[in-house]
């Protein structure tokens, strides 16, 4: 299997950087939707499966059991027990991942051409006929225990995860997809098999293949696949509106480094202005070294290792976030340049130069991220749930291009906050005020 995904890279790595993806649009005999892009020099295809919701979509009181249920999906389906699983899995040279998101669980599968209808009978068992074994459940659970106590001694954790709380409250996006240890804790068998069908339902997957695979194959691959999943799964949870007014929040702990997660609101996915507010990010603090941030915090003060910003559209929401780290006598001073790099870019924009540097980094970059069958095709299903068109690969570089100074100085101007950026400092910091 390594030997196939390095030749796969090499062939996609050595097509131009405007290499065309043809992508079709299949819907299979039962209804269910995909994007395909076919390529058949390599025996090998990549399936990506998100189910929309994630674990978000936790039962009240159930916190975590999407989590856990997702941890379970390969320990063991069907007639096969976890280690069963595993050794079939690879004797096909099958490479499965699952993972739960905020807004998504994400299931994928790369497979051999010559393997392809038996892995994805081993697939398929994973998703529709998991046994959710009691000792495995124990297993996996006290794994997700040990990631939690993990995070409760991590700075990073506590900064990004109090400042969600004081944003989103008792909304799924305000407490930890993961749950608590007492939440966690107490899941029971029949919980997992509840929050299953919650989430894992036909009326809300994306789906998207890449590889040795023909649009007719691909229909009748998904209706074994996904047909015996329940049609309809459990309702979307409500929008929530960002609104956590600008201050600093102070939570205390023992380390020599104060960690600080800061944000204000953002902007959907689909706002007419996502594109000038995406190279402004950029230009702000997600440039690497180039970005002004970085310039000022890190180059010209040595305050930090790094200190990064960007865009955060989530289904149901979305924020403009930060991060950087710093030692407790410096906090003080970083804010204060965040602040001021924040007001500066509202009342004056961005120059041409700036501009020009990160329209050049951020169209070249592009078309390095279709660097294999796996990655296109977590594009590709990442391109169905923002509700973007297969054109979108040829037509995203253009949008950036077309970003002017004036859309950036306006944009800027209506999204750009200082008196609402809100920090989360977790450590000892020196001198610095805080109001929550």
């Amino acid at each position: 299997m390594r030997a196939v995904l390095a030749a796969v890279v090499a062939v996609v790595l050595g097509l131009p950087a405007q290499a065309k993806i043809d992508i079709q649009e299949v819907t299979s005999p039962g209804g269910i939707d995909a994007w395909l892009v076919e390529e058949h020099s390599i025996p090998f295809v990549a399936l990506e499966l998100r189910f929309r919701g994630g674990a978000s979509l936790d039962a009240p009181g159930k916190r975590g059991a999407i989590n856990l249920m997702t941890g379970l999906l390969e320990e063991g389906a069907g007639e096969m027990d976890a280690q069963g699983f595993a050794v079939a899995a690879e004797s096909l040279a099958a490479n499965f991942r699952f993972d739960a998101r905020n807004d998504a669980v994400s299931v994928s599968a790369k497979v051999l051409t010559e393997n392809r209808d038996e892995a994805m009978a081993l697939f398929r068992s994973a998703l529709v006929a998991p046994r959710f074994d009691e000792d495995a459940l124990e297993r996996v659970r006290g794994q997700v225990l040990a990631g939690i106590a993990s995070d409760a001694k991590d700075p990073q954790e506590i900064s990004s995860d109090t400042f969600a709380h004081l944003a989103f409250g008792d909304h799924p996006y305000g407490t930890k997809l993961e749950g608590t240890a007492d939440s966690v804790s107490a899941l029971t068998r029949d919980d997992i098999v509840a929050a299953h069908s919650r989430v894992l339902a036909r009326d809300r997957v994306y789906v998207s293949a890449v590889g040795d695979i023909t649009a007719e194959e691909l229909g009748v691959l998904l209706d074994d696949l996904l047909g015996d999943l329940p049609e309809t799964g459990a309702p979307m949870p409500e929008r929530i509106d960002y609104a956590l007014p600008g201050g600093t929040t102070v939570v205390d702990f023992d380390t020599p480094q104060s960690v600080v997660t800061f944000g204000q609101r953002g902007l959907t996915r689909h706002d007419p202005d996502f594109f000038p507010a995406y190279v402004m990010t950029h230009i702000l603090g997600g440039g690497g070294f180039s970005s002004r941030l970085m310039e000022e915090v890190r180059e010209k003060r040595g305050l930090t290792y790094g200190i990064g910003v960007y865009l955060y559209p989530m289904d149901l929401s979305e924020m403009m976030l930060g991060y950087v780290s710093t030692a407790n006598g410096r906090v003080a001073e970083t804010l204060d340049l965040v602040k001021a790099e924040w007001r500066k870019l509202a009342e004056t924009g961005v120059t041409e130069e700036e501009l020009e540097s990160a329209k050049t980094y951020l169209t070249g970059a592009y078309p390095l991220r279709f660097d294999g069958n796996g990655p296109i095709a977590n594009i590709l299903v990442g391109m169905q749930m923002d509700g973007l068109t297969p054109d979108y690969v040829t037509t995203r570089n253009d949008k950036i291009r077309a970003v002017t100074l004036d859309d950036i100085r306006r944009v800027a101007a209506e999204l750009v906050d200082p008196e609402q950026l809100r920090f989360v400092v977790v450590g000892q910091p020196e001198g610095l005020d805080a109001s929550n």
